[in-house]
């Protein structure tokens, strides 16, 4: 067996005062927070997990890929996440699965352990690996940063792939 690990992370600011954008967080939308400020829907968890791929793949998405897609009108980030997933069904001839997702998220707002369940839920659907095999975190860091006085938000994820 065959085993590769990618890492991602992505921040993004609060957009502040008014906006029409909804709040996006691991593919749901919430509604307890400001939008996150970005040229998509600026889902900082999706862009982690879409960057952790790249970083098995070689092919990094977001960034001039996602850009691309941004100034073609689509701006969801499930869509960055599936052109990630498709460079890895490619890639060695298709034969990696997804073994392992962990997620850290850092930022003082909004509270993310009632989000958990659901957030793990739609991630594993996301990537079609058990919920099981999904792990989320969360922490303000103790207000040490931008994130943790509730500015912004910070996702680390790390993804594991195998081949046998």
């Amino acid at each position: 067996m065959k085993v590769k690990t990618g890492i991602g992370l992505d921040s993004h600011r609060f957009v502040e005062g008014e906006s029409d954008r909804p709040f996006i967080l691991g593919g749901l939308q919430f509604e307890d927070a400001p939008a996150l400020a970005g040229n998509s829907d600026a889902d900082v968890i999706l862009h982690a997990v879409t960057d952790a791929i790249s970083g098995v793949t070689g092919r990094t998405v977001i960034g001039a890929v996602a850009d691309a897609m941004c100034k073609q009108g689509i701006t969801d980030s499930k869509a960055y996440l599936a052109v990630a997933l498709e460079d890895l069904a490619k890639m060695g001839g298709g034969a990696w699965q997804i073994s392992h997702l962990s997620v850290a998220v850092e930022c003082l707002r909004p509270k993310i352990d009632p989000k958990v369940p659901a957030l793990r839920a739609s991630l594993a659907s996301l990537l079609a690996i058990e919920v099981e095999d999904v792990c989320l975190t969360a922490t303000t860091g103790e207000g040490l940063n931008d994130c943790g006085r509730g500015l912004g938000m910070h996702v680390s994820a790390v993804l594991t792939v195998v081949r046998d």
